[in-house]
């Protein structure tokens, strides 16, 4: 069987692998010296368009981070998230969380759009909380990482906010970039009224000019193959873009955000290779725990 065949049954488990990850949120223990520092703030007229924020209690200022959850593009919650954003908080930075549109009640581009439109309202109002908004970056777990990948490598979703040059560096753990055809219902529902269904996959905006790209997978996800991840970083690379990739042996698709909480973060280096990675491409100072 292809690797197409493979994947594409795979897609409709999106939602289902994400779902147990809540469970950290509150049962699992949780990194300190953080607080999240506001709730709710609306970058739209919907329910979905709000995000909360959080930043260290030492006073910054922190580079920022937005970090996009997974569900399949139809379904996830912040409130399931805020163990993933406050593990980043920990390591120095401002991290905004949002929730956006999914389906049904949208198809692509809309949630794309959230996603853009989330990343600028975060710029506007992360310097009220001690983060830098010349200093941002974007990633996302999953359907998460497939928004950080489109509106990091896609001029057009950034540029209709107005903030063209706005994201400096962007991260995607365990994200399909590459997932042609629609063959089963998680992809036809999100994207099967795409005129131009190439205009769905990341890897079709790969740059020279791009922000810096960090790529995370694990070799045992058979919800998404590590190959997407191969795939976008080679491209990248080809037209002389920015691109570092990082496989971690016998994780699956939840394991590689798992790792985040501090129940599991002696099973792999992830959450620290990232940090790593845009405290590099954020030029930070800030103060960061091991």
């Amino acid at each position: 069987m292809t690797r197409r065949g493979l994947f594409a049954p795979a897609l409709g488990l999106l939602a289902a692998a994400c779902s147990p990850l809540s469970l950290l949120n509150t049962l699992g223990p949780r990194d300190g010296g953080v607080r999240r520092v506001a709730r709710d703030i609306p970058y739209g007229d919907d329910p979905r368009q709000q995000m909360d924020l959080y930043a260290p209690t030492a006073p910054g200022p922190y580079p920022t981070l937005v970090f996009f959850y997974g569900g399949g593009w139809d379904s996830g919650s912040r409130s399931q998230y805020g163990w993933a954003a406050q593990a980043l908080t920990a390591r120095g930075f401002v991290v905004a969380l949002p929730d956006y549109r999914v389906v049904p009640q949208v198809v692509f581009p809309a949630f794309i759009e959230d996603a853009a439109a989330a990343t600028a309202k975060a710029a506007e109002v992360v310097g009220q909380y001690g983060g830098d908004p010349a200093r941002l970056g974007v990633l996302g777990h999953s359907a998460g990482a497939h928004l950080a990948m489109m509106i990091a490598l896609d001029r057009r979703y950034m540029a209709a906010v107005g903030r063209p040059d706005l994201i400096k560096a962007a991260a995607g753990l365990a994200g399909p970039y590459d997932f042609l055809p629609f063959d089963v219902a998680a992809s036809q529902n999100a994207f099967g009224r795409a005129p131009d269904p190439t205009l769905t996959q990341p890897v079709t905006f790969v740059r020279a000019d791009a922000p810096p790209i960090w790529l995370g997978h694990g070799t045992a996800d058979t919800v998404v193959h590590d190959e997407d991840t191969v795939i976008l970083d080679d491209r990248i690379r080809a037209v002389g873009g920015r691109s570092e990739a990082k496989l971690y042996p016998g994780l699956d698709h939840a394991d590689l955000i798992a790792t985040f909480s501090p129940l599991f973060r002696k099973k792999a280096t992830v959450l620290a290779d990232v940090t790593e990675f845009f405290h590099r491409q954020l030029e930070s100072g800030s103060p960061r725990q091991a």
